[in-house]
């Protein structure tokens, strides 16, 4: 059986934005507007989790020796 392709952040937003739409038509059946929900839940916690990731790699730092430190910003008077 063939691993399943990991859709990039971009097609997973895609894919959201299509199941709303089709969820915004009314004209989906209970059971597939179900199915179709909880989909779509998967796939918004997917992109809140990534975000979440490249959020917090932002905040940190390399240093010279390669090690990682959070970022801290001053202010300057």
């Amino acid at each position: 059986m063939a691993k399943e392709k990991e859709l990039t952040f971009e097609e997973n937003l895609e894919k959201l934005e299509q199941i709303v739409k089709d969820l915004e038509s009314g004209n989906t059946p209970l059971d597939d507007a179900i199915a179709k929900f909880n989909e779509a839940m998967k796939i918004a916690k997917l992109c809140n989790d990534k975000l979440k990731k490249a959020e917090e790699s932002v905040h940190q730092i390399l240093n010279e020796d390669g090690t990682l430190e959070e970022f801290k910003a001053t202010e300057e008077a």
